[in-house]
């Protein structure tokens, strides 16, 4: 028997780190990210994610936003990161796709639609179930 989780569209190839804004009392772990007491996210080789959200176009310039997101909203689902987090995270989506060269327009626009919509995205409930095969 096999056990997996489905719905991710992107694997990482080679790890990551990224310094974020995001400081926190503890050191929260998974079994391929964690984010230190500094702010350092890092995102292991083989970490997998949906990639951009919603009514959107998966640009290079959204990608490593995207990343980043997606494992921090993660770690607010599991419990590694308090909820209170989540505006932080919508925060790290918005300076990095502008870093990236996303336009002003599209990465104000994306910061809005996570805000108004993102939500449940961050509770415990949306965590991909792990499913079984055969």
């Amino acid at each position: 028997m096999i056990y997996y989780k489905a719905g991710y569209k992107y694997v990482l190839h080679r790890e990551v780190q990224i310094q974020t804004a995001i400081r926190q009392r503890q050191y929260v772990y998974m079994p391929h990210a964690s984010l230190r007491l500094s702010g350092l996210l890092f995102i292991a080789s083989g970490y997998a994610w949906d990639g951009p959200s919603g009514p959107t176009v998966d640009t290079k310039t959204f990608m490593r936003g995207s990343l980043v997101h997606d494992c921090l909203y993660q770690m607010i689902r599991v419990g590694g990161l308090s909820a209170s987090f989540r505006e932080a995270a919508d925060n790290e989506l918005y300076r990095i796709c502008r870093e990236d060269g996303m336009s002003l327009l599209r990465a104000k626009y994306i910061l809005w639609s996570v805000r108004m919509f993102g939500r449940k995205a961050a509770m415990p409930s949306s965590e991909p179930e792990v499913l079984t095969a055969p």
